[in-house]
């Protein structure tokens, strides 16, 4: 794993053909560990083979995020957590990924024990934001691996973005502790981060054995993650200047074997 967080490929020089054997070293990772950390030059040339030139859309990708809306549906009565979210389909294996139409999410309280057991509505994320340069690159990404480590399958998919605002004081990513999100695999991509520090990852097994910690704070860092296999959670993002504008800012791709 450690060729992973280090390997350094400059946007725009990945060849086409390199594209599968990168493919393959983060599946691999994946397979052995039930997870995979990846750093944002590898991150950067996994997207830009998916989609080359995907950075040139980055800046309203990233923007977008000062667009959510708050979440209503928070068990705690907290107001800090702002989103959008949208599904999409494949066939069976294939990579070419197709909106369905926008439904409410619901996860059971065996894996959401704060805020499931209820069906949630939540705006959409736009559809010019669904059919940009990142994003496209972003679900070919994560269609190319996926179906490397599950062959032959149809999935449901499901798309968040999510904003953790710690400007009123310290907030935290995942409320409801560490936690399997109920589908087959995860992938997780910083966006961005403002005025805060903390939001560690941590990972650990079905035994609730500490498997690494990691704490993601630059764009383009990435996870994969065989929800099946492992267990996450994130701690709370604290304000660095509690005058000023503090937020966490991340997009999460699941998908599920339908």
């Amino acid at each position: 794993m450690d060729n992973i967080h280090k390997r350094a490929v400059p946007i725009g020089n990945l060849a086409p053909q390199l594209y599968t054997p990168l493919i393959a070293e983060v599946c691999d990772t994946v397979n052995r560990n039930g997870f995979v950390f990846l750093q944002p030059p590898m991150v950067a040339a996994l997207l830009n083979s998916a989609v080359p030139g995907f950075v040139q859309g980055w800046e309203d990708f990233r923007l977008s995020w000062g667009h959510l809306d708050q979440d209503a549906f928070m068990g705690d009565g907290g107001t800090y957590r702002f989103r959008r979210y949208a599904t999409f389909f494949t066939e069976q294996g294939s990579r070419h990924w197709q909106p369905s139409p926008h439904q409410p999410h619901y996860q059971t309280t065996v894996h959401n024990p704060l805020n499931g057991g209820i069906v949630r509505h939540f705006a959409p994320i736009p559809t010019e934001l669904c059919e940009g340069l990142v994003f496209s690159a972003v679900m070919d990404l994560c269609c190319a691996c996926f179906n490397v480590l599950a062959p032959h399958c149809a999935w449901h998919i499901e798309v968040h973005q999510f904003r953790i605002d710690a400007s009123a004081g310290a907030a935290s990513p995942t409320p409801e502790g560490v936690h399997r999100d109920g589908v087959d695999f995860v992938f997780m991509l910083m966006v961005n981060r403002v005025n805060v520090v903390e939001g560690e990852t941590s990972i650990y097994d079905n035994d609730q054995r500490l498997l690494a910690r990691h704490s993601m704070i630059h764009e383009l860092e990435a996870a994969l993650l065989n929800d099946a296999q492992v267990r996450h959670g994130v701690s709370a993002i604290i304000p660095i200047h509690p005058d000023r504008p503090a937020h966490r800012d991340v997009l999460v791709v699941t998908f599920k074997k339908r």
